[in-house]
């Protein structure tokens, strides 16, 4: 090759890599145009009921998955603290070589029996449970029955696994003992389903499902990790919220949310389950184990947990004046008696447009639109937590009220 071609050739490399760049930057700008670009809120606090965001403003906090109120808990981050001290700041490994320490299977074995199950696997997060847990379990010989609104990590789960995939609509059960009866011929069939679906609030009909596993010879998972810590009488979960704890197979969950807010996920099920997957599941074989502040804080909250449902009964309290209030207003809400509480606005940049306005009255809340919902159904979602005050909630009521007015959503009144 020439120098002449040579340099024609690395032009041509150039204005490749330059169109890539160029054509990125199109669509961000068609994001921004629609009103769909989606920024990100830059906090400078702890996280909590109220936050200090990066401009100095403080903001009623409406929007975190802190449902009890212990991502910026003292007692929380002085076992987090205490953990580091004792077990150093990481493992440099995964768990089957060096990474496995006793805080690790102490957390195992806690969440095990918090959940009335039999053994306790953790992850780096929980979107990796979920990313894990099929491929070893189920092979093209079976058959995985899931929800149509289930989590994003458990369909990108499914599709690393050969099983046949069928879907039922959302929490329908004519639906769901149509696909178990169109997957009669599997050797095993699975039905999964988020025991709390995140963008809805709604709780799935765990109750019917185990009757129709029991009817059809299924096993049933569930992910938790909108539920665990608060929902049932003890929060131990929608199992326990619908009497059904003992007839769930698979449990997967996050440490993210409820349970301390920093990250980590686990699946909890049967000893034979638990560990085919140390044996076999990618994500727990290749990621680094959980770092051990994280496993010593999450240790910390579910002994607290086991010992009290103060916490859980603030939150049930708090979920109730606020629904009750915001629906009063003139708002369209998704019903239930989850702390997620779906506050519909139904178009995209009016979503956008009304979180913006909510920020400028002090309460950080985020709109959400399709893909993360479907088309036609964008919102902002609130979620509510036990570290919420009376005071905090009537003040975000008002700033509801004023922008929904503003905004042409509610009538003035």
């Amino acid at each position: 090759m020439t120098a002449s071609q040579d340099k024609h050739t690395n032009a041509q490399v150039a204005s490749k890599r330059a169109n890539f760049f160029a054509g990125l930057a199109t669509n961000l700008e068609s994001l921004r145009e629609q009103g769909l670009y989606k920024p990100e809120r830059v906090i400078a606090s702890r996280q909590g009921s109220a936050v200090v965001c990066d401009d100095g403003r403080e903001l009623i906090n409406m929007c975190a998955n802190n449902y009890l109120g212990l991502s910026g808990d003292e007692s929380v981050v002085q076992a987090s603290i205490a953990a580091t001290e004792k077990y150093g700041y990481g493992l440099s490994s995964v768990r089957f070589i060096c990474g496995t320490q006793t805080v690790h299977k102490e957390l195992e074995r806690a969440i095990a029996d918090f959940l009335g199950m039999e053994d306790c696997i953790l992850y780096a997060a929980a979107f990796d449970a979920n990313g894990g847990v099929f491929e070893p379990l189920f092979d093209e010989q079976d058959a995985i029955i899931s929800d149509a609104l289930n989590h994003a990590s458990i369909i990108d789960g499914i599709r690393l696994c050969k099983a046949a995939r069928y879907r039922y609509a959302n929490n329908d059960m004519a639906d769901l003992e149509a696909q178990l009866i169109a997957a009669a011929d599997k050797r095993h069939r699975v039905i999964v389903t988020d025991g709390v679906f995140s963008m809805d609030g709604t709780i799935a009909k765990l109750d019917q499902i185990c009757d129709l596993a029991d009817k059809y010879d299924a096993l049933v998972m569930i992910d938790e990790c909108h539920a665990s810590g608060f929902m049932g009488a003890t929060g131990r979960g929608t199992h326990e919220h619908h009497n059904v704890m003992g007839r769930i197979d698979i449990i997967t969950g996050t440490l993210g949310k409820a349970l301390g807010g920093a990250m980590g996920g686990f699946t909890a099920a049967r000893k034979e389950v638990i560990n085919t997957l140390r044996q076999k599941s990618r994500p727990y074989l290749f990621s680094n184990t959980l770092a051990p502040s994280i496993a010593g804080a999450s240790l910390s909250v579910l002994k607290r947990l086991s010992g009290s449902t103060e916490l859980r009964d603030r939150l049930h309290a708090n979920t109730a004046f606020f629904r009750q209030e915001i629906a009063a207003l003139g708002f369209t809400i998704k019903p239930g008696s989850h702390p997620v509480v779906p506050v519909m606005l139904f178009d995209a940049p009016v979503a956008q447009k009304f979180a913006a306005r909510m920020y400028e009255l002090g309460v950080l809340v985020t709109g959400f639109f399709y893909p993360v919902v479907p088309m036609g159904q964008a919102r902002v979602r609130v979620q509510l937590s036990a570290a919420h005050t009376t005071e905090q909630l009537k003040t975000a009521l008002a700033a509801f009220a004023q922008a929904g007015r503003e905004l042409g959503i509610i009538e003035n009144k």
